[in-house]
């Protein structure tokens, strides 16, 4: 399944902000057998697969190592145990988390980053800096 981008072209010459262009073929994040969704731009791809308020957590606690269900949820303090099993599998739906069960009683089961999530790397490393950054200049 792919969704459409559009990307928005600048036209000074009529004052307008910004008109729609030319399609480009993505892969459309959610999967379903629906419409195709038309996103404007990839910063709206990029918040649909990795927005929310625990998925760039994930991704962030994943780039350093590989977790267990447990360690995630105990460094992601707040998060339900369904809303992290909601997470988890959206992520791996979208190719950027890989879970590996392992065949032992207890079950274990680990989460880690697949070679696309690995790429999410340098760009969470900077939202880290300017979270920092932002926090620090912004305090009460």
């Amino acid at each position: 399944m792919t969704a459409s981008l559009k990307s928005v072209d600048s036209t000074p010459e009529n004052g307008s902000v910004g008109s729609l262009s030319t399609d480009e073929n993505i892969e459309k994040p959610s999967g379903t057998v629906s419409e195709p969704k038309q996103y404007i731009c990839g910063v709206a791809v990029s918040l649909e697969i990795i927005g929310g308020k625990w998925k760039g957590v994930i991704l962030w606690h994943l780039c350093h190592k590989t977790l267990r269900f447990s360690q995630l949820r105990r460094r992601l303090q707040g998060v339900t145990q369904k809303m992290l099993t909601q997470q988890l599998r959206e992520l791996e739906r979208d190719g950027l988390v890989n879970r590996k069960v392992y065949a032992e009683v207890p079950p274990r089961v680990e989460y880690s980053l697949t070679e696309l999530g690995r790429t999410l790397e340098p760009t969470l490393r900077q939202l880290c800096d300017w979270g920092r950054t932002y926090n620090d200049e912004h305090k009460p």
